[in-house]
C-alpha cells in the first residue's frame, strides 16, 4: 500500500498487514462506540456497562470498515488536520449565525434577503474532500450545497450576495489543506 498525497492508500501490489490494520479499525471503531454509549446514558451499573460492551462490540465487527476504512500511516496525519480544521468551521457558522440574526432583524429585511444559487468549480479531487467541502457550506447558515459532483463542481444556495460572495473562498482552501490537496 501506497498513502497518496490525501491521505488515503492506493494498493501497490505489495502484501500489507491487512489483519493489524482491519484489527486497528475495528478497535477504534468499539472503543468511539462504547465511550459515546457510556455518554449517551450516563449509566455504571456492572450489567448495563457489560451490554453496553456487547453492543459496541457488534457495531464495531460489523461497520469498523464504515468509519475508518484503511488505517494508512497518512490517515493519523488527515485526522489531526481535520481536528484543527473544526474550530475553525464551527467559529464560521457562529459568525453565520449572526449574519443571519442580523438579516431577520434588520427593518428593511426583504431588501436584504436576496437569493442566489452560485455555481463554482474546485480542484478537489477525493470524494471525501468533496463531501467535507458539501458539508461545510451547508452548515454553515444562510448556504446550502444543492449539488456536488465528482468533478468539483457546487452549485450552492445562498440567502444573500455577501453569503454568495464567500463561497468557496477560505472554505476550500482550508478543507484542500486538511485533504493535502492542490486548489
Amino acid at each position: 500500500m501506497i498513502v497518496s498525497g490525501n491521505g488515503f492508500a492506493k494498493n501497490d501490489g505489495k502484501p500489507t498487514s491487512t489483519c493489524f490494520k482491519s484489527f486497528f479499525s475495528f478497535l477504534i471503531t468499539f472503543i468511539l462506540m462504547f465511550l459515546t454509549w457510556i455518554v449517551l446514558s450516563g449509566k455504571f451499573d456492572p450489567l448495563l456497562l457489560w451490554l453496553g460492551g456487547i453492543s459496541s462490540f457488534f457495531v464495531a465487527y460489523y461497520f469498523y470498515d464504515l468509519l475508518f476504512p484503511v488505517m494508512e500511516s497518512g490517515y493519523g496525519k488527515v485526522f489531526f488536520r481535520f481536528i484543527s480544521y473544526m474550530p475553525w468551521l464551527i467559529w464560521e457558522i457562529i459568525k453565520a449565525n449572526f449574519h443571519l440574526l442580523y438579516l431577520t432583524f434588520h427593518p428593511r429585511m426583504k431588501e436584504l434577503i436576496d437569493p442566489h444559487i452560485i455555481t463554482f468549480k474546485t480542484n478537489l479531487k477525493s470524494d471525501i474532500a468533496i463531501t467535507t467541502l458539501a458539508n461545510s457550506i451547508t452548515l454553515t447558515p444562510g448556504t446550502i450545497t444543492v449539488t456536488a459532483d465528482n468533478d468539483g463542481v457546487f452549485r450552492v444556495h445562498a440567502i444573500d450576495r455577501e453569503s454568495a460572495d464567500a463561497l468557496p473562498g477560505t472554505m476550500l482552501k482550508k478543507v484542500a489543506k486538511v485533504f493535502g490537496e492542490e486548489i
